[in-house]
C-alpha cells in the first residue's frame, strides 16, 4: 500500500472546503460545528482512500477507490440532509459511525483479499 502525497493534500483540501459548506449552510446553529467537525473528518476518510491510496495489485487500487467515492457520496447526502434537518448529536455520531465503519471494514476486506 502506498499513500501519495499529493492527492492527500488536494482530498483534504476539498474534504475542508466541503466541510465549511456545511457550516455555512447549517440551519441549527447550535449544531453547525459538529456538522463541520464530523463532515471533515468523513469527507478526508473517504477522499484519501478514493484518491490516494495505491496498492500493489491494480483491481485492489481500482475497487478501493471505487469503494472510497461510493462512501463518499452516501456520506455527502447524508451530511447535506442534517443541514437542512434537525437532528440530535447522538443520532449524528452513531449514524455517521456506523457507515464509516461498515466503509473501513469493507476497505480491508478488498484490501486483504489482494485481487
Amino acid at each position: 500500500m502506498k499513500i501519495n502525497v499529493f492527492p492527500t493534500i488536494i482530498a483534504i483540501a476539498l474534504s475542508a472546503l466541503l466541510s465549511y459548506g456545511l457550516f455555512a449552510f447549517c440551519h441549527t446553529s447550535s449544531k453547525e460545528n459538529i456538522l463541520a467537525i464530523g463532515g471533515f473528518v468523513c469527507f478526508a476518510i473517504s477522499l484519501i482512500i478514493a484518491l490516494a491510496v495505491r496498492f500493489n495489485e491494480k483491481r485492489t487500487s481500482v475497487n478501493t477507490a471505487v469503494l472510497g467515492w461510493v462512501f463518499f457520496i452516501i456520506l455527502l447526502v447524508s451530511h447535506i440532509i442534517y443541514a437542512f434537518v434537525q437532528f440530535s448529536t447522538p443520532a449524528y455520531v452513531i449514524v455517521n459511525g456506523i457507515i464509516l465503519l461498515v466503509f473501513i471494514g469493507i476497505t480491508y476486506a478488498v484490501a486483504k483479499a489482494k485481487q
